[in-house]
């Protein structure tokens, strides 16, 4: 097996500036359930559905929309309803156009008091958004909240796609996205099988010196890193979704790459910064200043863009691939 590329430089892959893609028009095919042949000119609505929790929850007006997640307003903007979209978390960097609405806090600690005085018609978000009781206040102000399934998989952004569609009356529009979200996702695998080399990838989350964490099983981080036809090398070392980053996880884990989120590895000082950290220089990616760095939202946000994302983390891993 080919050794893994020394390179002088760090190599870090920043994420492509990437217009959302209009979603195609392909005829749905999945089996027992009946679906628009086309994607819709308008929203659909009424419209009842059954959200993650089990909940019944009845749309009637998607005029005003908050999404309580990042990935969630990215897949509303993809179906082409960002002009509804009200307020945003601190979550939600794409499109650019999320950035210059009013911000609803940062996912995980919302509060209901500003989501309500956006008047929301209704609410989207995934399981990870809360606290629960917030969650709670917005069904009883009224307002129809909708929580879709977020779990680490790469089915989770075609599912995730047409639960959010069909909740905002546009089934036919989530179809088409989905179907062409799924088939970037396939050709990225497919690319990533001619792959020669398997390095050993560790995520590493970082957030200054106040969060310090080293991924591994039952994260998108890993998901995203096996698939990209490499070794999850904190998985493997026994790390079972986030860890402290010590020294010793460091030697366990013997990594050739160093995967980080580009705001993570900005928030240490870049490459040079990450080097001071104890035991990174003695890694064989840290010897090598092998730093593979992308967007939050694009490497992990299991969203519309992932199968663009996995295609330049299979490239950013695989240097052979690059060169014919």
């Amino acid at each position: 097996m080919p050794t893994a590329i020394a390179t002088a430089e760090p190599t870090i892959f920043s994420t492509p500036a990437l217009a959302p893609t209009p979603p195609s028009t392909a005829e749905p095919t999945r089996t027992g359930e009946a679906r628009p042949a086309s994607p819709e000119a308008e929203p659909q609505l009424p419209v009842t559905v059954i959200d993650v929790e089990g909940r019944e929850v009845a749309v009637t007006d998607v005029s005003r929309i908050v999404p309580l997640n990042g990935d969630i307003a990215e897949i509303v903007w993809a179906l082409g309803l960002g002009e509804n979209v009200v307020g945003v978390d601190t979550s939600a960097r794409y499109p650019p156009e999320a950035r210059q609405l009013p911000s609803i806090g940062y996912q995980r600690r919302l509060s209901a008091e500003g989501i309500l005085s956006l008047n929301p018609t209704v609410i989207v978000g995934t399981q990870e958004a809360g606290p629960p009781e917030v969650i709670q206040q917005l069904r009883d102000a009224g307002v129809p909240v909708i929580l879709v399934e977020d779990k680490p998989s790469l089915e989770t952004p075609g599912a995730k796609i047409r639960a959010v569609a069909r909740a905002l009356g546009v089934p036919g529009r989530g179809e088409a996205l989905a179907r062409k979200t799924e088939q970037e996702i396939a050709e990225a695998k497919a690319l990533a099988a001619r792959a020669r080399s398997k390095p050993r990838v560790l995520f590493l989350y970082l957030r200054g010196t106040r969060t310090q964490m080293i991924g591994g099983l039952g994260t998108d981080a890993h998901v995203m890193i096996e698939a990209a036809g490499a070794i999850d090398a904190g998985a493997e070392s026994g790390i079972v979704e986030y860890k402290p980053l010590t020294p010793e996880a460091l030697v366990a884990a013997q990594p050739d790459v160093l995967l980080l989120l580009e705001a993570g590895l900005e928030s240490v000082g870049g490459v040079d910064g990450l080097l001071q950290l104890p035991g990174i220089a003695e890694t064989p990616a840290g010897q090598n200043r092998r730093v593979v760095a992308l967007d939050d939202l694009y490497l992990l946000g299991m969203g519309p863009r992932t199968g663009q994302a996995l295609r330049d983390l299979v490239l950013a891993l695989h240097p052979e691939l690059q060169q014919g």
